[in-house]
């Protein structure tokens, strides 16, 4: 399985940005696809995930600003990004979890939000 994040870049606080995740060796749909983040300075922390059943959900610090969706058909989960803030700033990675259990992990891509 490979996962290929692309998108990132440097913004204004305010602005927004629409993360992809290309996905190679599964299919999106049968998984459980999830955004983490690793700001600088702390540990990676979950930000957003879709089930099989289009279920998502969302941490407190970005419910109502960030959207997950998923295109099945392009084998594709996004992340868009909106009224985004310095505090969103660090590196996100798409992850993908079976339903036995096993998880993979994308190279990230770099989210700079200036102040």
């Amino acid at each position: 399985v490979q996962l290929a994040e692309s998108g990132g870049g440097l913004v204004q606080t305010g602005e927004s940005l629409r993360l992809s995740c290309a996905a190679s060796g599964s299919v999106v749909s049968r998984n459980v696809m999830a955004w983490y983040s690793l700001a600088p300075g702390s540990q990676r922390s979950w930000i957003a995930s879709i089930t099989s059943a289009n279920t998502v959900s969302y941490t407190a610090s970005v419910t109502g600003r960030f959207t997950i969706s998923r295109d099945d058909a392009q084998n594709m989960v996004y992340l868009q990004m909106d009224s985004l803030k310095p505090e969103d700033t660090g590196v996100y990675y798409c992850t993908l979890h079976t339903p036995d259990g096993l998880e993979y992990w994308g190279q990230g891509t770099q989210v700079t939000v200036s102040s």
